[in-house]
């Protein structure tokens, strides 16, 4: 039996904050590159989130920084009452971790 893993559990929106969670330092490149996106696309996704309030976007030069609001509410027609830090945190710290060593 041959498994099929061309699919995710979270939604293109979701699959970006989880990357943005686990490298802060990424590029619109970065995440078109990883998730098969065009760059446009990327970026369109990374307005909504910030929109919804899930991502900070700073600028430094030609550079753009993205930050995830672990604050922020977990949008889901199921899942209720969580933050993005009861379902990424341990996902962040670990970035951090992996940064600072």
């Amino acid at each position: 039996m041959e498994i099929n893993n061309e699919w995710y559990h979270v939604s293109s929106h979701g699959a970006v904050l989880f990357c943005i969670a686990a490298d802060p330092d990424c590029t619109i490149n970065d995440l078109a590159d990883a998730m098969c996106l065009t760059r446009r696309t990327v970026w369109g996704i990374i307005g909504d989130l910030r929109r919804a309030g899930m991502v900070h976007v700073r600028k430094n030069g030609r550079r753009h920084h993205y930050t995830v609001n672990l604050d922020a509410p977990f949008l889901h027609p199921v899942i209720t009452g969580c933050t993005l830090r009861d379902i990424m945190g341990a996902l962040v710290d670990q970035a951090n971790r992996q940064v600072a060593a």
